[in-house]
């Protein structure tokens, strides 16, 4: 995995992204809440800031005033919870230092985001499985990894990574770079538990 450019390794830098972070953290202790259309309230109950899966696909948009949608008979089975940041903090730095295992060099983002530096590793696949495994297994949060040689291309792919299903989670791209410092080619590829995919 490691890749080499005249003379010097590239550059591999990782964003791990919380899914749905704010929702995730209250299904933790509450299991049956999975598959359920979930939004969680800013303070003093005022707007969505986050949403499940399932309520995304019933139209709820992010910020949107919750009087405005609690009434409407096609959110009925909509389930609100007031924002618990204390919790929310908790699980974050849980999270976070996970993350440190995987990389001496990490960078937190946002309370739901972090970058770590993967330049040098030849088992980034591997590891990115693993963050993966181990942060839903002892933390209950699911998260998804977009991989580039810049913490822009990194975000980029980690939206890929979200939205397409055949990514399971991670996505990686590569933007091979000439002597000039230009990008020169674009190389976009799919990992999947051993196999790379183009995209």
């Amino acid at each position: 995995m490691v890749r080499f450019r005249r003379g010097r390794v590239e550059q591999c830098i990782a964003l791990v992204d919380c899914n749905n972070f704010f929702v995730s953290c209250e299904r933790v202790f509450r299991p049956d809440l999975d598959g359920r259309p979930i939004v969680v309230l800013s303070s003093n109950d005022g707007c969505v800031i986050s949403r499940s899966d399932e309520a995304k696909r019933l139209g709820i948009r992010m910020g949107e005033p919750w009087f405005k949608v609690k009434g409407l008979h096609k959110y009925r089975d909509v389930m609100a919870f007031s924002g618990n940041f204390p919790l929310y903090s908790d699980l974050s730095n849980r999270v976070k230092c996970m993350l440190a295992d995987f990389s001496p060099v990490h960078e937190e983002y946002s309370v739901d985001e972090s970058f770590l530096d993967l330049t040098g590793f030849d088992d980034i696949r591997e590891r990115s499985c693993a963050i993966r495994e181990i942060v839903r297994k002892q933390a209950g949060i699911p998260v998804c990894i977009g991989i580039g040689p810049t913490k822009t291309l990194a975000k980029l792919a980690n939206f890929v990574a979200k939205k397409h299903p055949k990514s399971k989670g991670i996505f990686f791209t590569m933007f091979w770079i000439d002597s000039r410092n230009a990008y020169c080619s674009t190389k976009f590829r799919l990992m999947r538990y051993g196999e790379l995919v183009r995209g």
